[in-house]
């Protein structure tokens, strides 16, 4: 059974303030818990499905369903071929997703480790309707709607659960003796880039983050977000990323698209303009929503890899400097050579996701930095600069 850190009295007052509070110790499950390997699934010597214990639900005891996957093993040097320490990724699903092997595969093939959790109590078998996955026997919350649950007592609800279950896997993944602990990332999508928007504000132990789609400052979206969330006290006041994000140090890598109609462009540029870390963000049109199209862009991996490497992103924007209403600069810094660069904008007014996209190419001069020029048309409602390194993108900060 997984004990929670204790909580002193003086905190222990009721309300959403003491909520807040039973949320944020959810970084001291620092303890690795207990996994036992999952029988009736085609596990590996290297790539095995899992459960391990969560916190209790409803007062009964819990277990996650996760895949866990080492890369093959790696000598230090051909002298003593002692292993190496691998780093490694905890990978956190979104909405009708699951605890996913293939994308264990695609980590554990660039040389990571890597865990994909189930935060629903699920596996991944399919249901007999086929649409929607089969739970286990120790399975806690499933997520209702948006928030939903915020009437129901707190520590039994499932954002609760789902950043619990994400930050037991950091330990859960750090403890093995061979992987790097210091260099343990995490990367969310859709719902799961909201749960890594929380958690990376409660656990500081990750060595960067990759949220994809999903960010928090959603209660006055003019979607199906502000409709919930507008009068939801607890998202405002508990659940809300931004509450945390000036606690976030760590490199952090921000992954969307223009035409994201569910996690708008200005509420994910407020998102990671205020994290107190370096940031990338990277901004593809026509990217897709889905967990499939993330995965098959090299841009986290490169990211990861970076921060594993040289502790610092690859590129990000440096500066931008607006000279007066239409002309403007943007600076990158970058280890690699850039080039491509290109004006992203709409015309259009309202939710960024719903407007029309056009591109605008741009100069780019490689002076000490990257620098790009761009002339903004007189009507343009929203805007960013995109450049390239090969299959790479990255993109300024988001404008309107």
């Amino acid at each position: 059974m997984i004990m929670m850190p204790l909580i002193s009295s003086s905190v222990c007052e009721g309300g959403l303030s003491s909520d807040r509070k039973k949320l944020e110790a959810l970084g001291e499950l620092t303890q690795a818990p207990a996994m036992e390997q999952a029988e009736g699934f085609d596990s590996t010597k290297n790539l095995k499905a899992i459960y391990f214990e969560g916190l209790d639900y409803q007062g009964k005891p819990t277990k996650v369903f996760a895949w866990l996957g080492m890369p093959e093993d790696k000598a230090a040097n051909e002298s003593d071929k002692v292993p190496a320490k691998v780093p490694a990724m905890v990978l956190v699903h979104g909405g009708g997703g699951t605890a996913f092997k293939e994308w264990v595969e695609r980590w554990n093939a660039r040389g990571y480790a890597a865990i994909s959790i189930a935060v629903e109590g699920q596996t991944d078998k399919r249901s007999e309707d086929g649409e929607s996955w089969e739970k286990h026997e120790w399975a806690g919350p499933s997520r209702v709607g948006i928030y939903g649950d915020a009437k129901e007592e707190f520590k039994d609800q499932w954002m609760y659960h789902a950043v619990a279950d994400t930050v037991l896997a950091n330990s859960l993944l750090r403890s093995l003796p061979g992987v790097d602990a210091d260099k343990v990332g995490i990367m969310g999508i859709s719902w799961g880039g909201v749960i890594t928007s929380t958690v990376i504000g409660i656990d500081d132990r990750f060595a960067f983050a990759i949220p994809t789609y999903g960010c928090g400052d959603l209660s006055e979206v003019p979607n199906q977000y502000g409709k919930s969330l507008g009068n939801n006290a607890a998202y405002k006041e508990v659940y809300d990323p931004m509450l945390r994000f000036d606690k976030v140090k760590m490199p952090t890598l921000w992954f969307s698209w223009p035409q994201e109609k569910h996690f708008p462009m200005d509420k994910f540029a407020n998102s990671y303009q205020a994290v107190s870390g370096l940031y990338t963000v990277s901004l593809i049109p026509k990217l897709g929503h889905g967990h499939g199209p993330p995965w098959s862009k090299p841009d986290s991996y490169a990211f990861a890899d970076s921060i594993v490497n040289d502790d610092k992103p690859w590129c990000r924007q440096k500066r931008l400097i607006k000279f007066d209403k239409t002309k403007v600069m943007v600076i990158f810094e970058s280890s690699e050579a850039l080039s491509d660069p290109v004006l992203v904008y709409s015309m259009d007014k309202g939710v960024s996701g719903e407007r029309k996209w056009l591109e605008l190419a741009a100069k780019g001069n490689q002076a000490e930095h990257y620098e790009v020029e761009v002339a903004l048309p007189k009507a343009v409602t929203g805007w960013f600069v995109n450049v390239r390194s090969g299959e790479l993108t990255v993109s300024s900060d988001y404008q309107e």
